[in-house]
């Protein structure tokens, strides 16, 4: 059954995933310091930190309020997929994901990780469940609220990865591009907000026995979801936008850094090597290698 208030905890749908998670990324990241290459604890931290977000979301009050009212459905979407990814794609370095892109039925999903690609399925999945159909359908069926979800993740963490994960990025996208990039993902967020604040006619009737109860009307219920939406965007937008300035500054740094040392001990790197290896989170590693003079 769909939680509600005082009910029952969210459904093991929606929590196996997280504990698999889990268990893979923590066995890869024992396997890693067993090899001398462990994975930085503020990424471990960061990534365990992004499933407890999710799961603690997901079986809290707000997880059981979020069939009762669009406000705290809203709120839910925004803590899994906005935040809780965010910090998932933020524990991942490229030797965690290595058995992974090992795996030819899966190289597909690092083609799907490419900004191009990431940005059309976030934005139809966003769509897609605000429809008052598929929307409501969720509210409805257990299977489909699990589906829902796990797809509001999975997009937002693809969107979140083609920007600041760790996989190689294609060389037109610079600092200017991955501005462009956040910009884009945030004025799709606000039209889809604003339609919610200034429609004046809620779009759901699945909300309305919750509302009742909540002495909330519909159309506040809905205004008031997508104003959330908004701050919390714009939240978001600011942060992402100052940690990317800073990030790009320290990068340049490095990527200098290491072309200069390729050129002092005669090592020939080819053009754009260095700030590649940077971005993907594996200087130390190129730095290793030039200094054994290959």
């Amino acid at each position: 059954m769909i939680a509600h208030v005082g009910g029952p905890q969210v459904d093991v749908l929606q929590l196996a995933p997280l504990v698999v998670a889990a268990v893979m990324y923590g066995l890869r990241a024992r396997t890693l310091a067993a090899e001398s290459r462990p994975v930085p604890a503020l990424r471990q931290v960061s990534w365990y930190a992004g499933l407890a977000l999710i799961g603690l979301t997901l079986s809290s009050p707000l997880g059981h309020m979020a069939s009762e009212l669009f406000v705290a459905h809203m709120s839910e979407h925004l803590l899994i997929a906005e935040l809780g990814a965010l910090l998932l794609v933020l524990g991942l370095t490229g030797p965690v994901l290595v058995p992974v892109l090992r795996v030819r039925e899966l190289r597909w999903l690092e083609r799907l990780a490419q900004p191009g690609p990431a940005l059309v399925l976030w934005t139809l999945n966003l769509v897609f469940w605000h429809v008052p159909g598929p929307h409501e359908a969720a509210l409805r069926s257990e299977p489909i609220h699990a589906l829902q979800h796990m797809l509001f993740v999975g997009c937002a963490f693809n969107a979140w990865m083609a920007l600041l994960g760790p996989l190689p990025k294609p060389a037109w996208f610079g600092t200017w591009a991955k501005l462009g990039y956040v910009i884009a993902l945030r004025l799709i967020s606000t039209v889809v907000a604003n339609v919610f604040v200034w429609s004046g006619t809620p779009l759901y009737d699945a909300y309305r026995p919750g509302e009742r109860e909540w002495g909330i009307s519909p159309l506040s219920d809905q205004v008031a979801a997508g104003s959330v939406m908004m701050v919390e965007g714009s939240i978001v937008t600011i942060c992402v936008l100052c940690w990317l300035f800073l990030r790009a500054g320290r990068e340049d740094d490095e990527a200098l850094a290491l072309d200069e040392l390729a050129a002092a001990r005669g090592v020939a790197l080819p053009e754009g090597r260095a700030a590649r290896a940077v971005a993907a989170g594996r200087g130390a590693e190129l730095r290793a290698r030039i200094e054994r003079g290959g």
